[in-house]
């Protein structure tokens, strides 16, 4: 008979397989080891097995906020050490402006003076100081804009727009181009880098500020104070003042209108012996709730009456009792009564900072916790591209 391909049976009663079959195998697995090596080769390197540390980010201050390109520069941050964030190498020579992966610009900076924009990357153009002197007309300032707009970049670079002041004292909103900007940062809740002026985190130690549950009702010598540096007439918040002031003392202190210059101690110690702070903003926008709240306020130990944005914007941030807002009352005169209600019944008053049972204050650092916040934000960001399509329109709410 001729030979059959298959297995052959052998003496002792086992299988043997055919010279074909083996050879059959063999290929198989180095088709599958191939298959398998191509695949892991494909796949995201497991977290646990990479030996490359995380990127250290680059993030460039184009100028130091308010009159910054004027001053000499100063050293930047620790950010490890002041905020806990990791990996960040902050400049300020504009000679690395190729190395950084995000370059932090202050709107009223930019809008002030002589434009100041960075050069197109690798286009040869004259320093930044010949430029301001040849710049002295809109139409230039205009082209140089279009230029900063238009031209290339370092690969993967952002720009950051940085600003603070509310819509009603941001000029020049409308003057900037469009989709100049990738990333917006700024007190808003929806900035691409939210850095609100201040906050409230869970309490973990009796020290962490502000200290005690209620302060001492014995030092509070007065009732309601309020600091104010620029008065302006035709601010909701000194009409307000003007109507509250006819009906309970209102001590003013601060450079600007009929106040008084704030007491040596300062100005925590001088809010400290009041029971009552007018934490009034100076225009009222969405999520606009400044220091006068978060230090003024809170961190001196006095119950804020606050005039900005709505009660549930601020609810948003702060617990409903921490606060008196000016829209729970028909007039001035019905918020004064309910003041001097809680100036004679105690238990009520202290009933405003039950919410230092369980949580403390942190007020924001200018400018270095922005510059820190904005390397963090790198870090955490993929390289999805993004921009701002409308500026303006999406600030000035």
């Amino acid at each position: 008979m001729g030979a059959r391909w298959g297995r052959r049976r052998t003496r002792r009663g086992g299988l043997r397989l055919s010279e074909a079959q083996v050879a059959l195998m063999a290929a198989s697995l180095v088709c599958s080891a191939v298959v398998v090596y191509v695949c892991w080769k494909q796949l995201p390197p497991l977290p646990w097995t990479s030996s490359v540390p995380p990127r250290r980010v680059s993030v460039l201050l184009w100028w130091e906020p308010f009159g910054g390109r004027h001053r000499a520069k100063r050293l930047p941050p620790d950010c490890r050490l002041r905020f806990n964030i990791s990996g960040c190498r902050l400049l300020t020579d504009r000679a690395a402006y190729g190395e950084a992966q995000a370059v932090l610009f202050h709107h009223r900076d930019l809008v002030k003076g002589p434009p100041d924009w960075p050069p197109p990357w690798g286009v040869h153009v004259r320093p930044a100081e010949e430029q301001q002197v040849l710049i002295d007309d809109e139409e230039e300032a205009a082209e140089a804009l279009a230029l900063a707009a238009s031209g290339p970049r370092p690969p993967g670079q952002r720009w950051v727009w940085m600003n603070f002041e509310s819509p009603t004292h941001s000029p020049g909103l409308q003057s900037l181009a469009r989709n100049l900007f990738n990333w917006t940062l700024s007190y808003p809740a929806d900035s691409d880098i939210f850095v609100p002026y201040g906050y409230l985190y869970p309490r973990t130690h009796p020290s962490e500020q502000p200290a005690g549950l209620v302060p001492p009702l014995a030092r509070k010598q007065g009732l309601v104070a309020w600091v104010v540096s620029n008065w302006d007439e035709r601010q909701a918040r000194v009409r307000y003042y003007r109507q509250l002031s006819q009906y309970v003392t209102v001590d003013l202190f601060g450079k600007g209108g009929p106040g008084q210059p704030l007491p040596d101690v300062g100005l925590l110690h001088t809010v400290a012996r009041y029971k009552f702070y007018l934490a009034f903003e100076n225009s009222q926008h969405l999520d606009y709730i400044t220091e006068k709240l978060w230090r003024n306020a809170f961190l001196a130990g006095a119950v804020p009456v606050v005039l900005g944005p709505d009660r549930a914007n601020y609810e948003r941030f702060v617990p409903r009792r921490a606060f008196i807002h000016v829209d729970d009352f028909p007039d001035a005169s019905s918020l004064a009564a309910h003041l001097q209600f809680l100036d004679r019944n105690p238990a009520a008053y202290r009933g405003y900072f039950s919410w230092r049972r369980s949580y403390a204050v942190h007020v924001t650092s200018f400018w270095d916790e922005p510059w820190c916040r904005t390397c963090q934000a790198v870090r955490m960001a993929g390289d999805q591209p993004k921009s701002v399509p409308n500026l303006a329109g999406w600030f000035q709410r």
